[in-house]
């Protein structure tokens, strides 16, 4: 039987030697958990909680491509000038 909407699926787990679990397919399968995919546990007030975890990939820069990309986009005293009078007007 399936649950219902916003209703709880519990399931008893076994934790390995290692301190491993498995999560069962159904629970993996409904919250959308791939293989090799993150999940965030948290403990509050004696209980654990498992979420699945939205992994975002991140560039750094280099202090001299911030340099050239502020260079790009740096105004003009005629443009700083415009931009601040319509500021001024509303």
């Amino acid at each position: 039987m399936k649950p219902l909407q916003g209703e709880a699926q519990r399931e008893v787990l076994s934790v390995s030697s290692r301190g491993q679990i498995t999560l069962p397919a159904s629970m993996r399968k409904h919250l959308g958990i791939q293989p090799g995919g993150a999940v965030i546990i948290e403990e509050c007030g004696g209980e654990l909680r498992l979420k699945p975890a939205a992994v975002l990939e991140v560039e750094i820069y280099s202090d001299e491509q911030i340099a050239s990309w502020d260079l790009e986009d740096e105004l003009s005293p005629q443009e700083r000038l415009q931009i601040l009078q319509r500021m001024q007007r509303s």
